[in-house]
């Protein structure tokens, strides 16, 4: 066998002529060492993801107990509850209205944990009526007392802007069958009511109540129900400014309630409020009778025959007797004690009903009639302009 024979040694550097580049991974030291080169470093990633979950976890869990120590706290207010008060629960409350209604009295410090609270309550039935609850004590104190019967019902029931005591009385009655309307009636003149606006020798709180909702309890008395109606007039008047000598003139403030009382009977739509005011005030002026529908038909039969009850001399016959009728002729609300006291400006000389006048600067508001079928009325400055405004409201079918 030659040289030629023998099988050549194969070398890295032989392959075509190329040279090698040396791999670690061909050598089993290289390897060896690569691997644990690499291990070292997934062990460091892996202890700084425990480290980064470990911290998250802690997070989340100082967090959850800071949110469990302030519910908590909502739950149990710290120091003492405050003296028992009274809680009115009324008819249309849920559970929104009525958490919203406690946290706005001071009763809880949060509505939304209270709903929370209440919903975990299985027995808990919203019941209206008049609890004795004490401010800031615990929420279970409050759902207990919620949970039992209240120290009294009540009734709900709405008197409209305008009823009379007669009609107040009656609808009392209605709502609230063993409170008596003649009890009512008479109990507004038994001289134990009072009220600050009713002059001296007036015997009629006709216009001395306020209209409103009221929430009537099974423990009142036809009494009790007048005098509550007879303070919220009072408040009523007070925050429209019926005790301000400026803002009424030269009336006292039952003056004030007899002019809001006609505004009331006469007006159907709020625009029309402080025009008919200075209808009035124009008229009484002048010296003018008022010549109001309203006042004729007060304490009169509703089917008597308008002609009949304008031939008739009596105190509410403002077609044959000059300046106010005695008494109110039904109990005004907010809106015609503020125009009342804040009467419409009379129209300037511009306004069509002033340009016919030989002097259209003395321009003012003297009549008005009903003018369409949405409650309005049409305004007039003079006889034949008012003679016109009604002879349109029977062609429109609004007048007989």
């Amino acid at each position: 066998m030659t040289d030629l024979d023998e099988p050549a040694l194969w070398t890295p550097s032989s392959r075509r002529g190329t040279p090698w580049h040396d791999d670690g991974w061909d050598d089993p030291a290289a390897l060896s060492l690569t691997e644990t080169a690499v291990a070292p470093r997934r062990s460091h990633v892996l202890r700084w993801v425990l480290v980064a979950l470990a911290s998250l976890v802690l997070v989340a869990a100082v967090i959850g107990g800071l949110i469990g120590w302030w519910v908590i706290r909502q739950v149990n207010p710290p120091g003492s509850p405050g003296d028992p008060t009274t809680f009115v629960v009324n008819e249309r409350d849920d559970l929104v209205s009525l958490s919203t209604r406690l946290k706005g009295q001071g009763f809880i410090t949060h509505a939304g944990v209270f709903q929370w609270y209440m919903k975990r309550q299985d027995d808990f039935e919203i019941v209206p009526g008049y609890y004795t609850l004490q401010p800031r004590d615990n929420m279970g104190n409050i759902a207990a007392a919620l949970r039992t019967p209240p120290n009294a019902t009540f009734t709900s029931v709405t008197f409209p802007e305008g009823f009379t005591l007669q009609q107040i009385g009656a609808r009392l009655h209605n709502r609230v069958n063993r409170l008596s309307e003649s009890v009512f009636l008479a109990a507004t003149r038994s001289g134990e009511l009072l009220s600050e606006y009713l002059p001296e020798g007036a015997t009629s709180f006709e216009g001395l109540l306020f209209p409103d909702t009221y929430q009537v309890s099974n423990a009142e008395t036809e009494l009790q129900v007048a005098q509550r109606m007879v303070r919220l007039m009072e408040r009523v008047g007070r925050q429209e400014g019926l005790d301000d000598p400026l803002k009424r003139g030269a009336l006292s403030p039952y003056e004030v309630l007899i002019v809001a009382s006609l505004i009331e009977r006469e007006a159907k739509t709020d625009g029309d409020r402080g025009k008919i005011a200075r209808v009035i005030y124009n008229r009484l002026a002048l010296g003018m009778t008022l010549d109001i529908d309203a006042a004729l038909f007060y304490g009169q039969a509703p089917n008597t025959p308008f002609d009949t009850l304008k031939a008739l001399d009596g105190p509410y016959n403002l077609y044959r007797r000059k300046g106010l009728p005695p008494t109110p002729v039904a109990n005004p609300g907010r809106a015609s004690i503020r125009a009342a006291l804040n009467p419409a400006v009379d129209p300037p000389p511009g306004d069509p009903i002033c340009r016919e006048l030989k002097d259209p600067t003395d321009c003012r508001y003297l009549y008005y009639v009903l003018s369409d079928r949405q409650g309005n009325h049409a305004f007039a400055a003079t006889l034949a302009q008012h003679e016109a405004n009604v002879e349109r409201a029977r062609q429109a079918g609004v007048l007989p």
